[in-house]
Parts: C-alpha cells; sequence; structure tokens
C-alpha cells in the first residue's frame, strides 16, 4: 500500500487506537500504523492486512520522523498524553502535518494550547487536541448550542454514563494526572484553572431518555474546561459525572470494557447534556450513542477528512468547535451519535 496522503496512527495497538485504524479502513483512508511495540504492530497488521506499520518510540525524533514521513496527517491515540503528545506534535510540525488527538487529559490539553499554539500558528498547521468523547464531543455541542452567541455566562456539560469500564490506558493517564496536581481538584471558574481541596459534592442531573434522573459528582472535571474557553467567552464551565460511572471508574476491581457486538463496542451507553447560560437566556444540546471509546473513532476520523479536505474554519492550533462548523459536523456523526440542539 502507498503511504502517500495516508493518516498515521500512532499507538495504533490501543483500545481507542484499534477504534480509529478501523474507523480509517471503513472510510479507505489509507493508514500507516505506529506506536512503540513493533511486535504487537506486526501482529496486528498481518490482521488488518492493508496497513503500513512504521514501529517509533516517543523518545526517538528519528523514528517519530520517519514514522510520518510523506503521511497527510498523524493521529495520536497513545497515552499517557503527558508523555507522548509533546513529541508527537513536535514530529508533526516539523513534517508539516495536521496533528490531532484523543487526550482527556486536562494539564495534557492546556499544556498543549500553551506550549505549540504558535508554532502551529506560524506554519499554519492544523492542531487539534482532545478530538475525543471527553473535550471533543462536549465542545462541538457548546458550541453548536450557543449559535450565535460569542459569549455565556456559564456552560454546564452532564455526562450520563451507565457504567465506566477503563481501558489500562485510562487508568495510567489518571494516574499521571493525579500525581501532576497533587491529588488536588480542578475546575474552570472565573475564566481560569483553580486547583482545590475542596470536599467532593453530589447533586441530581435531569438527563433525556434512557438514563432519566440521576445522581452525578458535581465538578467531577474533564476535557471540556480546557476546550471551550479556548475559543469561547465562558467565564464558568462545569462538568459533572453519573456516581455509577464515577463508581466503577474508581473501583479498581473494574473491569476492562468487554465487547458485545461485532464492532467491538462494549454495552456502555452515554448521555452528553449541555445547558448553556447566557443573559437569561437557556440553551441546550444533547448527544446520545453507544460506547465512549468506539465513539472516538468516529469524531476524530471526521475531523482529520474535514481537515485534509479544507472543510475547517480557522489554522494553527485549534479546539474541534473553534476548528470546524459544530452543527454539521454533529449532524456528520449519524448514525453514531444521535444529536438534539434546543435553542
Amino acid at each position: 500500500m502507498s503511504t502517500t496522503a495516508a493518516v498515521v496512527v500512532y499507538g495504533a495497538t490501543g483500545h481507542t487506537g484499534r477504534f480509529v485504524v478501523a474507523e480509517l479502513r471503513r472510510r479507505g483512508v489509507a493508514t500507516v500504523v505506529s506506536g512503540r511495540d513493533a511486535a504487537r504492530l506486526e501482529e496486528l497488521a498481518a490482521v488488518w492486512g492493508d496497513v503500513v506499520v512504521r514501529p517509533a518510540a516517543v523518545d526517538d525524533p528519528g523514528a517519530l520522523d520517519r514514522a510520518l514521513a510523506a503521511a497527510a496527517a498523524v493521529i495520536n491515540c497513545a497515552g499517557p498524553f503527558a508523555v507522548t503528545a509533546g513529541p508527537v506534535v513536535e514530529a508533526a510540525l516539523r513534517a508539516g502535518i495536521p496533528y490531532l488527538d484523543v487526550a482527556a487529559e486536562i494539564e495534557a490539553n492546556a499544556s498543549m494550547f500553551a506550549d505549540y499554539a504558535e508554532a502551529a500558528g506560524k506554519t499554519q498547521t492544523p492542531v487539534v487536541p482532545a478530538m475525543a468523547f471527553y473535550g471533543g464531543l462536549g465542545d462541538l455541542l457548546v458550541t453548536a448550542a450557543m449559535g450565535d452567541l460569542t459569549a455565556a455566562d456559564e456552560v454546564h456539560v452532564a455526562y450520563g454514563l451507565n457504567n465506566w469500564h477503563p481501558t489500562a490506558g485510562t487508568r495510567a493517564a489518571g494516574e499521571v494526572s493525579h500525581r501532576r496536581r497533587a491529588g488536588r481538584r480542578v475546575r474552570f471558574a472565573d475564566g481560569a484553572l483553580r486547583y482545590h481541596d475542596d470536599e467532593v459534592s453530589h447533586t441530581d442531573w435531569l438527563f433525556p431518555e434512557p438514563l432519566g434522573r440521576r445522581r452525578v459528582i458535581a465538578e467531577f472535571t474533564m476535557a471540556d474546561v480546557v476546550t471551550v474557553p479556548s475559543h469561547l467567552a465562558v467565564p464558568e464551565v462545569l462538568t459533572y459525572m453519573t456516581v455509577e460511572a464515577a463508581q466503577d471508574l474508581a473501583e479498581e476491581a473494574t473491569p476492562a470494557p468487554e465487547p458485545v457486538d461485532a464492532g467491538g463496542r462494549s454495552d456502555q451507553i452515554f448521555v452528553v447534556d449541555v445547558l448553556v447560560r447566557a443573559g437569561g437566556v437557556e440553551r441546550r444540546a444533547t448527544a446520545r450513542g453507544r460506547d465512549i471509546y468506539a465513539v472516538t473513532a468516529p469524531l476524530v476520523v471526521e475531523a482529520v477528512q474535514r481537515i485534509l479536505a479544507g472543510r475547517t474554519r480557522t489554522t494553527g492550533l485549534a479546539s474541534a468547535g473553534a476548528m470546524f462548523d459544530a452543527a454539521d459536523f454533529l449532524r456528520a456523526l449519524a448514525p453514531h451519535v444521535t444529536v438534539e440542539l434546543a435553542h
């Protein structure tokens, strides 16, 4: 297979990486698989049959350059992103190709905006961090809900998951974030990320069907606190998580997700409910679907295809809501995601 105009998936052997490779192949996109485990890459390539293998470790810039040679773009699926995002985006910038990742780590996403916006802007290289269920989907929903508004008083993003069986990558990323915060919690308030030691609080959230009213952890802070205020004038972004999902994540004995269909999806269902308040007006947006890891694949692959087709609203480093026409992008996610907008 020719690697001309191919998309490189770094971290292709991981749980989410395999979904991304499958989605690229389903759409007929030439694919290069990369990561540090050459043997595992070759093993999966023998099954896939139509991918090119280019192993590379994140601490080997030469190998990363070879992995990205003549490629059209790179999607980084390898966490923890505190370790991988910097080296891979730097390789993408050297190659002059778009970089996207699926990072849910708040600090890794904040660092991406702080450290690489200038370089991406100078070269007009598209860089989209957090192009995933956490960070990307919420940002698109908020942006679509706001419509013609350019500012809001507050944004609420409630995650309704009936369960959360975390992958090994999710657990590793969580440990890294916990260490970086020295065990503290984080919120976005008064226009900035703020670390604190306040007690965990709970409230009820009335989700649309099929979840209904659920107990949620308030300020269960996710990547939306980086993506949303990166381009929208919103001083307060609050995110919530259903208690049962948070308990699954916290429990060490919770197993990894198990496939229940031919596509490899688990039985997990999600409802993401967004509420925007601006000057006494409320606007909402809701997304429903199956399996937060699986749905990341159509999100990031749709994004890379839009970038390569020139269907973008800006260039350089930007979140999903700033880079794309949010409402149009959300419509394109059917049938993977069902979206409702209420202005």
